[in-house]
């Protein structure tokens, strides 16, 4: 986690290490911190060392405070029921965001995405989870489809059939 980091290796070297790893531009970061781009490019070349309030802004950046949430990539019709609510997992309750995707470039995209605007972990299907999680630093859980939800669709294919 970036601002655990800060503490190891300074703020100069955790921050260039966090650009790196989520992949932004110094001038999107400077943006979402809503800082001047050349305060940043300042702080990253050594040659400023930043105020309190300006750390505060970037690591709010980087670690959004909605960031508690957890990315399901699926179809949009599949995410209808959960997409931005919250959901009582054991003791915990998470916030749920939708990604729709219905091609394995969007899944992936959406899964990049989803890292990047702070997601705590990514669920998606089997066939992607393999894939993600060379991609992402997060961890990613697969949804297993129940008995009941093949059965269902091997009605429909069966009544598809008969037309």
């Amino acid at each position: 986690m970036f601002s655990q980091r800060i503490f190891q290796v300074g703020f100069k070297t955790a921050l260039q290490e966090e650009i790196e790893r989520k992949g932004v531009s110094i001038r999107e970061l400077a943006n979402r911190a809503e800082i001047p781009v050349a305060t940043l490019y300042k702080i990253t070349s050594g040659e400023r060392d930043p105020r309190f309030s300006t750390v505060q802004a970037i690591v709010n950046a980087l670690q959004p405070s909605d960031g508690d949430f957890v990315a399901v990539i699926a179809a949009k019709f599949l995410l209808e029921d959960i997409e931005s609510s919250r959901i009582d997992v054991g003791d915990r309750r998470m916030k749920v965001r939708g990604y729709p995707a219905y091609t394995m470039e969007e899944c992936i995209i959406s899964a990049v995405r989803a890292e990047k605007e702070g997601a705590l972990g990514i669920v998606c299907a089997p066939i992607l989870a393999s894939i993600i999680e060379r991609i992402v630093d997060i961890p990613v859980a697969i949804m297993k489809p129940q008995a009941e939800t093949i059965i269902e669709a091997l009605r429909t294919l069966d009544r598809r059939l008969e037309l």
